[in-house]
């Protein structure tokens, strides 16, 4: 069955069809709370917070076609909410020395250069790109405007480019001594 038709049947209801539409949907979850929390127990706090809130509201869902932008919308304002409680509580962050920086570049990915771009860019990648949510979409998961969402990628992409050239050049110039 189809999401839509699962949650279709979850806004009426049913509670099995919302389950399968988490399980199928878990592992993103996870790796857009991650991408912006960091650390495995804020994620785990937050999916559970998500899930919970979402259960209680879905039979408020309006487009059952949209369930999946509509519990990322849900997650991202969970996360936004963690990340502000933090930054009130703590005053100053830890901040990574630059040996620590060197080794992480010389490991990076793609996926870890998304995770280094700027929130609100590193956020509209995986909705788009990694979720293939169309622009529309993350336009209303994020409540901004589809050409904000297409600048964001823009830019995203721009420093994706840069970044993995750089990491390219270094490791030939390093494989060359």
């Amino acid at each position: 069955m189809d999401n839509a038709k699962l949650a279709a049947k979850a806004s009426a209801g049913d509670a099995d069809a919302f389950l399968d539409l988490v399980k199928r949907l878990e592992n993103s979850l996870h790796y857009m709370a991650k991408s912006l929390l960091g650390k495995d127990e804020d994620v785990a706090d937050t999916l559970q917070e998500t899930i919970l809130k979402a259960f209680r509201s879905v039979r408020s869902l309006r487009e059952p076609k949209y369930f999946k932008t509509w519990i990322f919308r849900i997650l991202i304002n969970e996360c936004n909410n963690l990340l502000a409680e933090r930054s009130r509580a703590d005053a100053y962050a830890e901040i990574p020395s630059a040996a620590d920086s060197a080794d992480d570049y010389e490991k990076v990915d793609l996926r870890e250069a998304v995770d280094r771009l700027d929130e609100p860019q590193r956020i509209a990648v995986i909705l788009h790109y990694f979720e293939d949510l169309p622009l529309r979409q993350v336009a209303l998961a994020l409540d901004i405007s589809e050409s904000a969402v297409k600048m964001r990628l823009l830019r995203a992409r721009d420093t994706l480019s840069r970044t993995l050239s750089t990491l390219r050049e270094g490791k030939m110039s390093y494989g060359n001594l």
